[in-house]
């Protein structure tokens, strides 16, 4: 992974398979042409001929020498010719080269007025519940997109604020879980032994004058220091409870809202293949191929693309990932993205995705 050069915007464009030096192999002349060809066909979705390009280019060669110079581009993996047309189009490989080194995406300032991209007002998020944040976030990057806007749930760090016991009956306790950001969380613990609302008042009090304020990994630890000086069968039901706390957290975690997919309905790449469509509904579906995707993402310093078929983090050839992690604080604490067809504006997503979780960081630090 690098950034790329000549930006001012730090891209990420992992290849899992170790890309080959392409563009050492090419030529200005080619570098170019190929250029030309990627823009005009994301504009247009046509395939593009030596014609358009001997127009477009700016370079003074004939048709023959284009087409010379698009046969070495085939010859490379770059480009491809349909069966129905004499003109080329980008490969997956195409487009990675093309977004590799030849694109150039600006971030945008303003961030505490309104901003635009490509035309398109972008107001900030106003601070509020997470959950409604994440929701705005996610709506908006469809909107500017116009393909599909998704965003993970701010990882939390566990921190309570109150935490309670209540005995339901033998060996079930409820836990009563508030957080630090006035979320309520319930668990029905299953115990090992019968606890009476006198001991788990007992443990209440001494949870919540001991530890409230701290991280649940922080209650463990000091769980730990302090077990000789508690009951033993206190200090287990504490335990459990911290336990179910961190599980409540980390199945938070794992959801991620998923805005516009019925935007891909209207892609003309691919808005006739049902094939296709079923195989990307289930991607949303299911999430889980998504999840572990955007996880990935947020270990990265910046937008992170991904072209569709290169690995299988995205095995759909048309499709393409436009990501980049969130900050609340100055820590990470989720990613949110952009999907849509392999032949997208990439240095107009790159923006909108850039300027979104930045958006989303100072909603969220707000709070």
């Amino acid at each position: 992974m690098r950034a790329r050069a000549g930006s001012t915007l730090q891209v990420l464009v992992p290849d899992p398979r170790g890309r080959p030096k392409i563009d050492d192999m090419l030529d200005d002349r080619a570098k170019l042409l190929l250029k030309t060809l990627v823009e005009r066909y994301i504009a247009d979705g046509q395939p593009v001929g030596s014609r358009t390009l001997s127009k477009t280019s700016g370079l003074e060669l004939s048709p023959a020498t284009i087409r010379n110079v698009m046969s070495d581009l085939e010859d490379l993996g770059l480009i491809a010719s349909p069966h129905t047309s004499a003109g080329r189009v980008p490969t997956a490989r195409g487009y990675r080269l093309f977004v590799d080194a030849m694109l150039t995406a600006r971030p945008l300032s303003g961030l505490d007025s309104t901003a635009a991209v490509g035309g398109a007002q972008v107001e900030p998020l106003q601070p509020d519940q997470p959950r409604r944040v994440i929701a705005n976030a996610a709506q908006m990057l469809s909107s500017l997109s116009h393909f599909v806007g998704v965003v993970t749930v701010p990882r939390q760090a566990g921190v309570f604020r109150h935490m309670e016991f209540v005995r339901l009956g033998e060996r079930r306790v409820l836990l009563i879980l508030v957080t630090s950001e006035g979320d309520v969380q319930n668990r029905v613990l299953f115990t090992r032994q019968d606890y009476s609302q006198a001991q788990l008042s007992e443990a209440t009090q001494y949870l919540n004058a001991h530890c409230a304020g701290l991280s649940l990994e922080a209650v463990r630890e000091r769980l730990k220091g302090e077990v000789d000086a508690l009951r033993t069968e206190i200090a287990s039901l504490m335990q459990a409870a911290v336990q179910a706390g961190s599980d409540a957290a980390s199945d938070e975690a794992q959801q991620v809202v998923i805005a516009g997919e019925r935007n891909l309905l209207g892609v003309q790449d691919f808005g006739s293949d049902l094939g296709s469509l079923r195989k990307m509904f289930d991607l949303f579906e299911q999430k889980t191929q998504l999840l572990r995707l955007l996880d990935g993402s947020s270990r990265a310093d910046g937008v992170r693309i991904y072209i569709g078929g290169e690995s299988a983090v995205v095995p759909f050839e048309e499709l393409s990932v436009v990501s980049s992690p969130y900050e609340v604080d100055g820590q990470v604490v989720g990613t949110l993205g952009v999907i849509g067809p392999t032949r997208m504006a990439y240095d107009r997503m790159i923006q909108i995705v850039d300027i979104t979780a930045r958006l989303v960081g100072n909603a969220l630090s707000q709070k």
